[in-house]
């Protein structure tokens, strides 16, 4: 009861103060005075007040923010010690995302040729092809895999 009545004092004194402003030939200002002065009554008529006035004297209520100040700080301490760490967000999305690129079975897209051919597969593939090539495609992939570090992929 008190708290409406303390926005209503509120939004007299406001009203009083928009109308010499309105005397002084200063309408604008008067007409935002105004506004702001019709806050506190309009609030009070709506009931917030009351709903304020009793979420104040509430012993659950303050029960609620000091459980809301607790994850707060509990946030806060978790960021401090990952920064601590000197593990980021950023960081740990790309070493989430490096061991996703792994292969679970890297054999498994070869073609399958049998457990008694396999080896002898590997050993005519790399009889055929001359020693100098094996050398120029590593360097090859190392100019690609420059380029592709140099652009941040």
């Amino acid at each position: 009861m008190i708290a409406e009545t303390i926005c209503a004092a509120v939004s007299a004194a406001g009203l009083g103060i928009a109308a010499v402003t309105a005397y002084r030939r200063r309408f604008l200002t008067a007409a935002k005075t105004a506004a702001y002065a019709l806050v506190p009554i309009g609030l009070a008529m709506t009931g917030v007040v009351k709903w304020v006035a009793h979420t104040a004297f509430s012993p659950t209520a303050w029960a609620g923010f000091g459980v809301l100040a607790i994850a707060v700080v509990l946030f806060l301490v978790t960021r401090a010690v990952d920064r601590r760490r000197g593990t980021t967000r950023k960081q740990r999305r790309e070493a989430a995302r490096a061991a996703g690129r792994e292969a679970v079975a890297p054999d498994a897209s070869a073609p399958s040729l049998g457990a008694g051919a396999a080896p002898a597969a590997r050993t005519a593939a790399a009889a055929t092809r001359p020693q100098g090539a094996s050398r120029e495609q590593s360097e090859d992939f190392s100019d690609i895999e420059a380029i592709l570090k140099k652009h941040g992929i």
